[in-house]
């Protein structure tokens, strides 16, 4: 068998708005959710898990590769929204995104204050 990306718990300080938040801006239907999970699915099938954790949150990273369609659109509903955002991991270059690796990129924070990146083509 094949080692493929299953699944990952993402630390929220409120599940359902974090889970609401990815839905809306990568445009991604609702998914089953039970317990203390709220969960979206990713096209690919990977899951991705939000939780409340009785802990003080550690930023953590988070990349997501799309189509250059769907970055003109989520980049829209940033600007829209007015969510601070970055060309760059170093937060140097405010309200721009960049043209790495041959595509286009763009860094901002989620509600739970997780660094995340929008990028169009992948780093290899």
């Amino acid at each position: 068998m094949s080692v493929t990306f299953n699944h990952t718990i993402i630390a929220a300080r409120d599940r359902e708005e974090s889970a609401r938040f990815f839905r809306q801006l990568l445009e991604l239907p609702a998914a089953p959710s039970w317990g203390v999970f709220t969960n979206i699915q990713l096209t690919d099938g990977v899951l991705l898990q939000f939780a409340e954790p009785p802990v003080e949150i550690q930023m953590q990273h988070y990349a997501f590769l799309v189509d250059d369609d769907l970055f003109d659109r989520a980049y829209a509903r940033l600007c829209e929204q007015g969510i601070e955002h970055w060309a760059d991991p170093q937060m140097r270059r405010p309200g721009e995104t960049n043209t790495e690796h041959g595509g286009r990129g763009v860094y901002f924070k989620d509600p739970a204050g997780h660094a995340i990146e929008l990028i169009t083509r992948p780093y290899l």
